[in-house]
């Protein structure tokens, strides 16, 4: 999942998921990565972009990314990779995020008709042992709200 980036340089959330995607890449569990997020007004570049080009710097051939410069939430870019993938007839993806962001992750997966699995990062300040009750209080609403609402179609952002 994106994060936000600052003209061209991942954000420390950004980089934890970069970290953590760039381990699975290398252990061969991910033959291709997707990078995904949009920019901001008046961003100059996108995070998914700038995920692509922090990737391939660290080794990742160009070839295995495929960057989806759309969604500006979770359910945007959960929305347009599952349309990448299957229109290339994957279903299986390994989501790299944050820890208490994983349950509404794999959530927003499945219900697009993927088979999802979540890697989540060990540092960062979003790992477990960074971040505090306020995120976990926030990711429990979002996910609420999504199973609530979201799955209806009324769209609620997760931006803060």
């Amino acid at each position: 999942m994106g994060a936000a980036q600052f003209d061209g340089r991942p954000s420390e959330v950004l980089q934890s998921r970069l970290d953590e995607s760039l381990k699975i890449y290398k252990a061969g569990l991910a033959p291709r990565i997707y990078t995904v997020g949009s920019g901001a007004p008046g961003d100059r570049t996108t995070e998914a972009a700038a995920s692509k080009n922090w990737l391939i710097k660290n080794g990742v051939k160009r070839i295995n990314i495929l960057s989806i410069t759309k969604g500006r939430d979770t359910l945007g870019s959960t929305q347009a990779y599952a349309d990448a993938m299957k229109k290339a007839k994957l279903i299986s993806v390994v989501i790299v995020t944050d820890p208490y962001h994983c349950f509404r992750s794999l959530k927003m997966a499945n219900d697009q008709g993927l088979s999802a699995s979540c890697a989540a990062v060990e540092t960062g300040p979003a790992a477990v042992a960074n971040s505090g009750y306020k995120y976990l209080a926030r990711e429990t609403g979002a996910y609420l709200a999504y199973i609530t609402l979201g799955r209806l179609g009324i769209k609620l952002s997760d931006r803060t």
